[in-house]
């Protein structure tokens, strides 16, 4: 017997594709021409991704229930961008935040958020590296594990001032 000529493999390879192939996508249903009637899975009406109406500890606008105002209070005349209050896990503690914007100059509008903090046994400390893109910086701390900082951003005319920290839930 003599071997297989090159053409003869050739095309009885692609025979043998063709049978497996075909049988392969075959079946004895027939073919549909129009989309299946089952449809892809879609969230239900009532699916949410937006909090519930219940509180989430956070405002636009205006301050959260539970925010220790008394402690941080909205320096005069700024308009509240934004605030937050989260009980820290295993303490008496809260997770503040608080961003504002106002026309007051930098030294007014610290002078009324550190003046209630000072009062309450807060002490100026040491506030990390200076960032040259702040009009000033601040760092508190006070009794029992507690500490605030703020940052004040000029621009233009008018200043917004960031504050974040740990204070006792009990100041609420």
């Amino acid at each position: 017997m003599r071997p297989p000529l090159p053409r003869q493999l050739a095309a009885a390879a692609l025979a043998v594709a063709t049978v497996v192939g075909a049988g392969a996508c075959s079946s004895s249903a027939p073919a549909r021409l129009t989309p299946s009637t089952t449809a892809a899975a879609t969230p239900a009406p009532t699916a949410t991704l937006l909090p519930t109406d219940e509180s989430t500890g956070s405002a636009v606008g205006e301050l959260p229930d539970g925010f220790p105002a008394a402690l941080v209070p909205v320096p005069p005349g700024a308009e509240v961008l934004v605030a937050t209050v989260d009980p820290v896990p295993g303490s008496s503690l809260v997770a503040i935040s608080l961003n504002v914007r106002t026309t007051q100059s930098t030294r007014e509008l610290l002078a009324a958020v550190e003046a209630p903090l000072l009062d309450a046994g807060f002490e100026p400390t040491k506030a990390p590296t200076r960032d040259p893109a702040l009009a000033a910086r601040s760092a508190l701390s006070g009794p029992k594990d507690q500490w605030v900082m703020i940052g004040v951003l000029d621009t233009d005319d008018a200043r917004t001032m960031t504050l974040s920290g740990q204070v006792r839930a009990d100041d609420a």
